[in-house]
């Protein structure tokens, strides 16, 4: 398979049965033929970024044994920004595609041959499926059978209270899992939040594979009985706020999910469960840690990582809708990240730390890789406003997924990363996880918690499919409704 984009062609092959090596050749209109590949290949993909639009190249796979592959493709400059967003998003589902395993639906972390699962990005990807088959880059038959082998694999994989050879316990999962055995991965905690994003996506495939087919029907069966073996109570550990997570080596940790943050899902999760749900009282918990602060002239609810203001309304339509607290501030969760977006841009452009390439177009901060080396930070929850963490380093996902929440700045930051970085961030995911101008470094991994936001916000920009759909899910209605979210007289 070839995507083709303003002067790109990413290439994907079908793997060969065991561990192969791969050359790809490119050959022009005017005969000439060269080797693209001056090492072997690992990986069945590539991509293509020293080519010129208009012209058809026509490219060639070989590996050890067995036929070479071969496919055409003619790069051309974007139509428009929508023809950007449709090769941004179907990049950013191959990702959840291609990094999986078949037959168990495990998403890989990252996109290195040795990452384990991350039950996080396996939650994007479910949701990643139904856009998938919307835009026509799988059937429906072969989304509907990923999305049963995950949900089988959560249903019916192990849980229990010893530290190896479980995938969870009390209904809650490990933040990390092999790969192939869906067991623990090393001694990783039982995480919260990570479960909410993995339930989230379970409860969008329950309401896409709506019909008859007895595989749509058991989806949805698998899907209720994930969301009703959650002990949400158990996790609070006597408390009214929910823990961060558990070890079977220590017990709960100690932190606690209080505002504001990416937990919102978590929460509203837990308050609509049709079996044992937190009390009302929980959310109020949960908004006594808000901090209303004004920034550039934007006063919202602070909190400095993008991705915090983004990872609930990947699925939850918070427009037109408020809480006891957003009420008394005249706005709602999607306006507050809207300000979020704007201020952090305000920040970049105001460079207090006088990083190289920071700008109207080149900014967002959120949690993401790092160089690694001094002064700069490797793995780290960047942001700003208040600044947290800013070494320089930029990651795409923070302008991607907010881009219902500000299009006019997010879209046009986009665009600037693919016309003047391509050469260094484009991969065949789509963006790379981050870069540092300054330190003249760029990550050579894509994350998978980096692109379903991109990916699912696409979306949202676009169709707000994901949105309309899970919005009609009775535990999300009642969780909004137990929170005390009323509609605003914007959303009346």
């Amino acid at each position: 398979m070839a995507r083709v984009g303003d002067r790109s062609v990413v290439l994907h092959w079908q793997a060969a049965g065991r561990p192969v090596s791969y050359h790809v050749f490119r050959q022009a209109g005017d005969g000439s033929r060269v080797r693209l590949t001056a090492k072997p290949l690992r990986e069945p993909r590539f991509a293509d970024l020293a080519v010129t639009n208009g012209v058809t190249y026509r490219y060639q796979v070989r590996s050890g044994s067995g036929a070479p592959w071969t496919v055409t493709a003619t790069p051309r400059p974007f139509a428009g920004d929508d023809e950007f967003l449709e090769l941004l998003q179907a990049t950013a589902f191959d990702f959840f595609w291609r990094e999986a395993n078949p037959t168990n639906g495990l998403v890989k972390d990252r996109s290195t041959p040795d990452s384990f699962c991350s039950i996080a990005a396996t939650g994007f990807g479910l949701t990643a499926i139904g856009i998938g088959i919307d835009h026509g880059w799988i059937s429906r038959e072969a989304g509907r059978a990923r999305v049963l082998a995950t949900l089988r694999t959560f249903r019916e994989g192990p849980q229990g209270e010893s530290p190896a050879g479980v995938i969870g316990h009390r209904g809650w999962f490990y933040h990390f899992l092999d790969l192939d055995t869906a067991a623990r991965f090393r001694q990783v905690e039982l995480s919260s939040i990570d479960t909410a994003l993995l339930l989230a996506g379970a409860l969008d495939a329950r309401e896409y594979f709506a019909g008859e087919h007895p595989d749509e029907r058991r989806i949805r069966e698998l899907a209720d009985a994930l969301l009703d073996r959650v002990d949400w109570h158990w996790m609070t550990d006597g408390g009214d706020m929910l823990s961060m997570g558990w070890h079977p080596e220590s017990g709960f940790i100690k932190s606690r999910w209080v505002g504001y943050n990416e937990a919102m899902i978590l929460y509203l999760l837990a308050l609509g469960a049709r079996h044992d749900p937190l009390p009302p009282a929980s959310w109020v918990a949960w908004t006594r840690g808000y901090r209303w602060a004004t920034h550039y002239g934007l006063s919202f609810v602070e909190f400095a990582p993008l991705f915090g203001h983004q990872y609930s309304h990947c699925w939850v339509d918070f427009r037109g809708l408020a809480d006891a607290f957003m009420a008394g501030r005249g706005l709602d969760y999607f306006e507050n990240s809207r300000r979020a977006t704007l201020a952090n841009r305000a920040y970049c452009i105001a460079n207090p730390r006088g990083w190289r390439g920071y700008g109207p177009d080149c900014w967002g901060l959120t949690a993401c890789d790092g160089p690694g080396f001094a002064p700069y930070h490797a793995y780290m929850a960047r942001g700003a406003p208040p600044a947290e963490n800013d070494d320089g380093t930029i990651a795409p996902t923070a302008a991607g997924g907010s881009l219902p929440f500000a299009p006019e700045v997010c879209l046009p930051t986009l665009r600037h990363f693919y016309d003047a970085y391509r050469e260094r961030l484009w991969t065949p995911f789509g963006f790379c996880d981050a870069f540092n101008l300054t330190a003249n470094w760029w990550d050579p991994d894509v994350l998978g918690i980096d692109q379903g936001p991109i990916l699912i916000m696409a979306e949202n920009h676009r169709t707000g499919r994901v949105w309309r759909r899970f919005m009609k899910s009775e535990i999300i209605r009642r969780g909004l409704e137990r929170a005390g979210f009323a509609r605003t007289e914007s959303g009346r």
